[in-house]
C-alpha cells in the first residue's frame, strides 16, 4: 500500500503513540495512596483525562487566550483530585507540580519505537499533538521516540480539531496538506485532518480507555491506510 506524494507522517500522540491511561495511573498511585489507599489510580486517570477536551474547548471557542496544555492539565488536576475525594489544598504544591508533569512521563505502546524508526527511513515523522513542545520533548527523550521534528500545539497556536492545527503544521514543515499524512487511532482526528486536505492513516488502540472501550475500535471511514499498529503501518508503507 502506498500514499503517493506523501513526504511527512504526523502523529497524534496521546493514545496513538503513548499509553496515557496506564502511565498516569502509575504516576499518580503513590500520591493518591498517601491520602486514601482505596482510590483506584485508573479511576483518577480517567477523571483527569475527562477534563481534557472541555478545557481545550474554551480556547477553540475563543473565550480564553491560547495557553499550553501543561496549564490546562494543572487546572484540571485540582478538579480531578476533588472527584476522588482529595482536597487539592491539602496537597503540597510541589507534589501537585510533580504530578502534573506525569504527562511528560508517558510510556510508548510496545510497537511505537520500532514502527516510527522504520517509517523514519522513508518519511519525515513528527508529532501533531495538542501537547506542548516541552511535553513532546520530554516524552520523546524518555520513550526513545525518533521524531525528525518536535512540534507542539503552541506552534500552531490552535488545538485539534481546529483546521489551523493541521494546516499550520503542514506549512511549518514546508509542505502542502496533501503531502502530509495524519496518523491516529482516533477517527474524529482523521476526519478533521482529511477536511483540511491531509492524507490519513488509522490503526486502533482498543485498550486506550481500558478493557471496556467502545470507541475507535475500527476504521469508521475509508482512510487512505488502515493498519493494525505502527509496525504494520510501516510494513504497509514499505518501510
Amino acid at each position: 500500500m502506498s500514499i503517493s506524494g506523501v513526504k511527512a507522517l504526523v502523529f497524534d500522540v496521546f493514545g496513538t503513540v503513548v499509553d496515557w491511561r496506564t502511565s498516569i495511573a502509575r504516576e499518580a498511585a503513590p500520591l493518591l495512596a498517601r491520602y486514601d489507599e482505596s482510590i483506584d489510580p485508573v479511576v483518577f486517570a480517567d477523571a483527569w483525562r475527562a477534563r481534557y477536551q472541555p478545557a481545550m474547548q474554551a480556547v477553540r471557542a475563543g473565550t480564553r487566550p491560547f495557553v499550553r496544555l501543561d496549564v490546562l492539565h494543572r487546572e484540571n488536576l485540582d478538579a480531578a483530585l476533588r472527584t476522588v475525594g482529595i482536597d487539592p489544598a491539602a496537597v503540597p504544591g510541589t507534589d501537585l507540580d510533580r504530578l502534573n508533569l506525569a504527562w511528560h512521563r508517558l510510556d510508548p505502546w510496545p510497537d511505537a519505537v520500532e514502527g516510527l524508526t522504520r517509517l523514519k527511513q522513508r518519511f519525515v515523522v513528527a508529532p501533531l499533538s495538542n501537547g506542548n513542545i516541552g511535553m513532546m520533548v520530554d516524552i520523546a527523550k524518555r520513550a526513545g521516540l525518533p521524531w525528525d521534528a518536535v512540534l507542539g500545539a503552541e506552534v500552531a497556536r490552535a488545538y485539534k480539531p481546529m483546521p489551523e492545527a493541521y494546516l499550520r503544521t503542514a506549512d511549518i514543515l514546508g509542505l502542502e496538506p496533501g503531502e502530509v499524512c495524519m496518523c491516529a487511532a482516533h477517527n474524529e482526528d482523521l476526519a478533521a485532518a482529511r477536511s483540511c486536505g491531509l492524507r490519513t492513516a488509522f490503526f486502533a488502540r482498543p485498550t486506550e480507555h481500558g478493557p471496556a472501550q467502545t470507541t475507535d475500535l475500527r476504521a469508521e471511514q475509508d482512510w487512505d491506510v488502515v493498519a493494525d499498529d505502527l509496525i504494520d503501518l510501516a510494513r504497509r508503507l514499505g518501510a
